[in-house]
């Protein structure tokens, strides 16, 4: 049996409630929410894995996490994801920190696995209906562009499973692993 598998760090609720009290500002958008459960930062995801597979993620993520120490990131605005021109979503995006970086990196390094993006640190808030929002003449859709000061402590990360829903995607933590120099 394959599991969907991926690599993130989780929020907050504190973060979650004040990133999706953002909600009625945007409100005549053709928006889907993210679940407040589901808002995360992912690192990586791995997709389709096997359970010998799983096994072999956790004790490499386990030893990539016993060389780095907590950090602190930031989120510092909200606007339209991946772009500005091509917007697809909302995302709470900051800059990535070096800590963060090499977390990612290394990660990636050691499970030997290529994005075929490069990594940004963004928090996917909502979807937007495409259909729907292609109707909106581009000079009329809102701007969403919002500075925001949010300070996220990250002292480990998850191993998580994404079981594909009719109500949307529903996650799952399999682990949470520490970061612990």
């Amino acid at each position: 049996m394959l599991q969907r598998i991926f690599l993130a760090i989780n929020l907050p609720v504190k973060v979650k409630e004040e990133l999706l009290g953002y909600k009625e500002k945007w409100s005549e958008l053709p928006l889907r929410w993210t679940a407040q459960d589901n808002l995360h930062i992912t690192l990586l995801f791995l997709g389709n894995t096997s359970v010998k597979e799983l096994e072999n993620v956790q004790e490499i993520t386990r030893s990539v996490a016993a060389n780095h120490a907590p950090f602190t990131l930031s989120l510092s605005h909200i606007t339209y994801g991946p772009t500005e021109k091509q917007p697809k979503m909302i995302w709470a995006k900051g800059d990535e920190s070096k800590e963060l970086l090499s977390l990612q990196q290394d990660l990636a390094k050691a499970l030997d696995h290529q994005e075929k993006n490069s990594f940004s640190l963004h928090v996917t808030l909502a979807r937007l209906n495409a259909w729907e929002f292609k109707k909106i003449e581009p000079e009329e859709r809102p701007h969403v562009e919002e500075e925001i000061s949010l300070e996220i402590p990250v002292s480990s990360f998850q191993i998580m499973e994404s079981k594909l829903r009719q109500t949307g995607p529903e996650y799952s933590t399999i682990e949470d692993i520490p970061l612990t120099i």
